[in-house]
Parts: C-alpha cells; sequence; structure tokens
C-alpha cells in the first residue's frame, strides 16, 4: 500500500501534469519524435480527451506516464510527470510499481491480448487487487465479484469463473475496466476503450465510464482517434499531429471553434445531422507523416489545404486564439475560424 508521505503528495498541485514531455525512438532510419514537446494537465473528476490519427503520439505518452516505456531503447530528452507534485520519472522503479495500478490505472486498446487466456477473469481481477493491498484471496474473490456487477457484466458469479474467450467483445472490455478500478485509482487512462465495439456497445461503455467516474471522481485520460466518441464526454480536448499538441480547448471550443487546420479537416470528415443530404464529407487527403521524417515548419502544412510558405518557415507555437484556455499551433487560425464559420452555416 502506498502511504501519503511515500510518494510526498502535495493536494494543491494539478492531479496530474504533463511537462514539455519528448520520448524518442533511435532507429536504423533516424530518430523517431513518437512523443516532441506535449504539456497538458487533468484535474479530479476531470475527462480530458486526447485525439488524433494514428501514429500522432497519444499512445507512446500513455504508455510513458505508466512507466511502460523503457529507457533503451527510448531516450527521453525532456519533460516530466507530476501525480500531486511528485515527479514520477524521477520515481525508482519499485516505487512506480506501487503506483501503477494503484494510483494511475490503464484500460488497453485490446482487452483480448491484454487480458490472460489462461487465467480465469476473477483470479485477473483478484490478483490486481492483491499485488496491491494485504487482503486474502477470499476477500479478493469478493472484491473482483463486486466488481464484475459493478460494471455491468450480468451473472457476476458464473462469469467469475470464466474465461476471457468466454466473453463477448463488450464484456471483456467491461472485465478490462473492472481490473483498472480495482483499487479505486485517482487517474484512469482509457486508451481507445471502444475500437472494434459496435455503436451500441460503445455507448454502455462510454455511459460505464461516466457513471464510474462520478461516484469515484476519478480523472479519466481518453486516447482515441475518434472525435465522435468524445464529443458529449470529455470536458477539455488535445488534438495531437505528428508528436505535438496542435489545438486545445474546452469540447465546445474544439468543435464549434476549431482554430487549427488539422481539427478543422478532422471535423469536415464527420457526418453531421444538420447536413445537407447531398453534402458530402471531406477527407483529409494524404497520411500523417514518419515520425524520423516530419516535414519542416508546421508538420501537416503538405495535407493542408490552408498552406503558404509561412508554413513551412518554422514550427508555429501553441497560441492563445479565443477563449482563456483555447490554444492553436496555426499561422492561419483566422482563415480556418472563417471556412468553420461557412460550414456551420450550412
Amino acid at each position: 500500500m502506498v502511504r501519503a508521505h511515500d510518494i510526498d503528495l502535495d493536494t494543491s498541485a494539478p492531479l496530474l501534469e504533463v511537462r514539455d514531455l519528448r520520448v524518442h525512438f533511435v532507429t536504423d532510419r533516424g530518430t523517431v519524435k513518437a512523443v516532441d514537446g506535449v504539456s497538458w494537465m487533468v484535474g479530479e473528476g476531470e475527462t480530458l480527451a486526447i485525439v488524433g490519427e494514428s501514429g500522432s503520439g497519444k499512445s507512446v505518452s500513455a504508455m510513458t506516464i505508466l512507466g511502460l516505456i523503457q529507457s533503451p531503447p527510448a531516450v527521453f530528452p525532456t519533460g516530466d510527470i507530476m501525480l500531486r507534485g511528485r515527479s514520477l520519472m524521477k520515481m525508482p522503479e519499485k516505487q512506480q510499481r506501487r503506483l501503477r495500478g494503484k494510483e494511475i490505472a490503464m484500460i488497453f486498446q485490446d482487452p483480448l491480448t491484454a487480458l490472460n487466456p489462461v487465467f480465469r477473469i476473477g483470479d485477473q481481477i483478484a490478483e490486481m487487487v492483491r499485488t496491491h493491498q494485504k487482503v486474502s484471496r477470499a476477500v479478493a474473490r469478493r472484491r473482483a465479484l463486486d466488481l464484475l456487477g459493478e460494471v455491468g457484466i450480468p451473472n457476476p458469479p458464473v462469469r467469475l469463473n470464466q474465461y476471457p474467450h468466454e466473453f463477448s467483445g463488450g464484456m471483456r472490455q467491461r472485465a478490462m475496466i473492472a481490473m483498472a478500478l480495482a483499487n479505486d485509482p485517482q487517474v484512469l487512462l482509457a486508451d481507445e476503450p471502444t475500437t472494434a465495439l459496435d455503436v451500441t456497445v460503445q455507448a454502455q461503455i462510454m455511459a460505464l465510464l461516466e457513471k464510474l467516474q462520478q461516484d469515484r471522481n476519478t480523472a479519466i485520460v481518453l486516447i482515441t482517434h475518434d472525435l465522435g466518441v468524445v464529443a458529449s464526454h470529455a470536458d477539455r480536448i488535445n488534438v495531437m499531429y505528428a508528436g505535438r499538441i496542435v489545438e486545445t480547448g474546452s469540447t465546445d471550443e474544439i468543435f464549434y471553434q476549431p482554430r487549427h487546420a488539422y481539427t478543422f479537416g478532422l471535423l469536415s470528415s464527420l457526418a453531421r445531422m444538420d447536413h445537407r443530404r447531398q453534402e458530402r464529407l471531406t477527407p483529409i487527403k494524404g497520411v500523417p507523416p514518419s515520425l524520423a521524417n516530419v516535414p519542416k515548419g508546421c508538420p501537416f502544412h503538405p495535407r493542408c489545404r490552408f498552406a503558404t510558405d509561412e508554413c513551412v518557415a518554422a514550427v508555429p507555437p501553441l497560441e492563445p486564439v479565443a477563449g482563456a484556455g483555447h490554444l492553436a499551433a496555426c499561422v492561419h487560425s483566422d482563415r480556418v475560424g472563417m471556412a468553420n464559420d461557412e460550414r456551420l452555416a450550412l
């Protein structure tokens, strides 16, 4: 069990804060800058969404928070991760293990591969409990049984003794959530928690996370490529591209007042209920760049409809564009805003 004096808690500090984090991998083809100068924070009971296409650095940043990115092969040129004012990156591995699953837990992308196929679901959840709490096997199993019921799995006494392959996709995801919540973590990292699930089950999983958050006041960091999933669930959104945050703001600001061309492109490719029937979706042309060979200047400019020579000159910094917390790294934020006004007027 982690005691307050063991991690030197600072209750006045943000619950979780990432400061100028860089995670690079040195390869034969060059240095892959998977995360390149990312900063954000999340507070108790808040949901922060980190969105972007595959390869934008979302999952690497989350794995780094948990201490699951090893050095080597990774290097960390700059940055720190603070939990209640205490550095996780400077913390000894033994102490990180005490926090992992206790103070910070994670729902991984694919529960079928994250769950061990040769152990019963109940035993896997009970193991998580006993790793961080000095309780008997019987107490841990009762806790596992309660958790299965809490996350909405029907007939928990039967399901407790079943194996992962006997669960549906949605039930495996619920079992993963139960395991992540076994020790009442302060921060829950949810990495693509609704991937490969049908729309109805997606909605159920997101509603479940919201209910559990309300009951426990947990901070949730929701990592996804799907803006539609976070529309009604996130308080704030960070948009990532090529290892950087290119826009950040409240959910309303991102959806109704985007000021970065990439955010605008993502929104333009989403279906809207109020679109005219003949209106076609506008996909973003091209593919994300290799993180070992990121274009000069704004990394999005080769795919950007607003790009000019100015975009190639230097990497634009995150700057205020509207509200106090609304920032975008785009030299043409005004043009993006006007184009978005035209889009909303359709």
